[in-house]
């Protein structure tokens, strides 16, 4: 299946009845859609028995996407982060098998470095079982040498809405995954999409697919996802 889903799992109030019924809000999520992307990690770290709730509190094939702290991507810039990256794992390992995905999202300002890039994207891979996908925002980053060391090091590289350079609206790198975000076109995190754009979207789409909708500041994620599911469902 493809793992549709959005940056978080509030319910606004547009979506309430559909979602009706006692639970939580993840619980309540996850009857609707599989997959969901933890943006709060971002922000803060969560005890092992957060994450461990989380997990518990949807079905057996939901899984879950968990973007890195900041203080990693945007703090230390991906380097001497050793221990960060211990409790960051460690904590998040508290999902078990229904994590999917580890989400890097890189400062606009990170230019590639491959050394640095290697030597980060290497210790991640050893540390976990989940698939890991970028996010860059530098121009440096999207380029045929990046692709393919990317490739190497089984990291995929984030399609992004909208894009930011050429090629950034494409999958790349390591194409055993595959991870779509949309973040609100044209004004980002805002902007819904129209059922035209989303049945272009559903014909990229492949199984085993991530599409995540990070338009939530005007709560129109939600609808976007289930739509999309609708139509990939069909």
């Amino acid at each position: 299946m493809v793992f549709i889903g959005t940056a978080g799992w509030s319910i606004p109030a547009s979506h309430a009845q559909a979602f009706a019924g006692s639970g939580t809000h993840l619980a309540r999520y996850g009857m609707w859609l599989k997959a969901v992307e933890i943006n709060s990690s971002f922000y803060r770290p969560h005890q092992k028995k957060t994450y461990e709730r989380w997990a518990a509190s949807v079905p057996d094939d939901f899984r879950f996407a968990i973007k890195l702290p900041r203080t990693i991507t945007q703090n230390q810039r991906l380097k001497d982060c050793d221990d960060l990256l211990t409790r960051f794992v460690d904590g998040s390992a508290g999902l078990g098998a229904k994590l999917g995905v580890m989400l890097v999202q890189l400062p606009p300002s990170l230019a590639y470095d491959a050394g640095v890039a290697a030597a980060f994207f290497q210790d991640l891979r050893h540390r976990t079982k989940a698939l890991i996908a970028c996010e860059p925002r530098h121009a440096t980053w999207f380029t045929a040498e990046v692709d393919a060391a990317l490739e190497k090091l089984h990291v995929a590289r984030v399609a992004a809405d909208p894009p930011r350079a050429a090629g950034d609206g494409d999958p790349g790198g390591w194409r055993g995954l595959r991870y779509w975000r949309l973040h609100g076109s044209p004004k980002i995190y805002y902007s819904d999409y129209d059922a035209a754009a989303l049945k272009r979207l559903a014909g990229k789409l492949k199984p085993g697919d991530w599409c995540i909708f990070d338009n939530t500041a005007a709560f129109a994620a939600l609808g976007n996802a289930l739509s999309l599911k609708k139509l990939t469902d069909a």
